[in-house]
């Protein structure tokens, strides 16, 4: 009897380890798919709120997520105002932990 139950125990445990393994990284990387998708959320999210600020600047201006929640924003903008806006917007955004802001103001365009 013990040794059927020690036997069974052995068993199942073998079979959950790899689960185990793959839980404990699952967000480790772009790789992954879950990871992968939850960065693009945040920067659709991000780039549907400035081009619903309807300034024709925040257009310009590029946003890359990583997997932790890190936005940086890149590009350029007419006022130092627009680029202060455009990382308000961010910050705001569901699921960001950090903004990083390099927008160049480029007051002729």
């Amino acid at each position: 009897m013990k040794f059927k139950l020690t036997t069974i125990c052995f068993a199942i445990a073998t079979l959950l380890v790899p689960l185990a393994a793959r839980a404990a990284d699952a967000d480790s990387d772009r790789t992954q798919p879950g990871t992968f998708v939850k960065d693009s959320v945040i920067t659709t999210k991000i780039k549907a709120k400035l081009a619903g600020e309807k300034l024709s600047s925040l257009a310009r201006i590029q946003v890359d997520t990583d997997s932790k929640g890190a936005v940086v924003l890149s590009g350029s903008a007419r006022t130092k105002e627009e680029a202060e806006k455009a990382v308000s917007i961010a910050h705001k955004t569901e699921g960001v932990t950090s903004v990083t802001s390099n927008i160049q103001i480029k007051k002729d365009e």
